[in-house]
């Protein structure tokens, strides 16, 4: 179902982006690395992964001219921000202030608040839950783990349209969420074995 389908990984720079690569590879996508707009065109999915700094990210995205393109395909074809690729898709973030973000969804990317014996990054194999029906996680359990390394996060918000998962470390925060087209994982999906090949999986079917 999903053999040959074309899907632009771009690449700003930031963040390991092979195994995002091999992934899609292994389910048969024809996935390609994207430098410039131009090679996202004619895709039939976008993929933004992240490893860093928001306000970085924001710079090189700006200076590449994916920002634009980003903004310009938005709703068009299916976009998945995985880890800082998701923060990227706020408005701004705690970790850069004055940082403008891609501002799909409103509001800041916050810090994690782990609360005592906790420590930042948050690091390891974590648990998603959910309530209402997700695309993404069709055939995943609630209550499946995945793999997380980040130290900030978006705060769990209800009654704005979009569709969550959340994780709890300390407090709860948005663990995955879509909607308009628009996807997000904090969670590596390319780095959580059988459930992250599951959630990509459902992604290519999107396409």
């Amino acid at each position: 179902m999903t053999k040959g389908l074309e899907v632009a990984v771009i690449d700003y720079g930031m963040g390991n982006l092979r195994s995002v690569v091999n992934a899609l590879a292994c389910l048969g996508a024809s996935p390609c690395l994207a430098r410039t707009p131009e090679e996202v065109r004619g895709a039939r999915g976008v993929i933004l992964p992240g490893v860093g700094a928001f306000g970085e990210a924001v710079r090189r995205l700006e200076e590449s001219g994916m920002r634009e393109l980003l903004e310009e395909i938005r709703g068009s074809i299916p976009l998945l921000g995985i880890c800082l690729g998701l923060q990227l898709l706020y408005a701004g973030s705690e970790e850069a202030e004055g940082a403008r973000g891609l501002g799909f969804l409103p509001g800041k990317v916050r810090e994690i608040r782990p609360g005592e014996g906790r420590k930042v990054p948050h690091m390891g194999w974590n648990q998603l839950f959910w309530e209402e029906e997700l695309l993404l996680l069709r055939g995943v359990a609630p209550g499946s783990y995945f793999y997380f390394v980040h130290s900030y996060a978006p705060p769990v918000e209800e009654g704005d349209g979009w569709r969550r998962a959340y994780c709890v470390y300390g407090e709860k925060f948005t663990a995955l969420l879509e909607g308009e087209g628009v996807f997000g994982c904090q969670f590596h999906p390319e780095k959580s074995g059988k459930r992250g090949l599951e959630v990509l999986s459902n992604f290519l079917r999107l396409l």
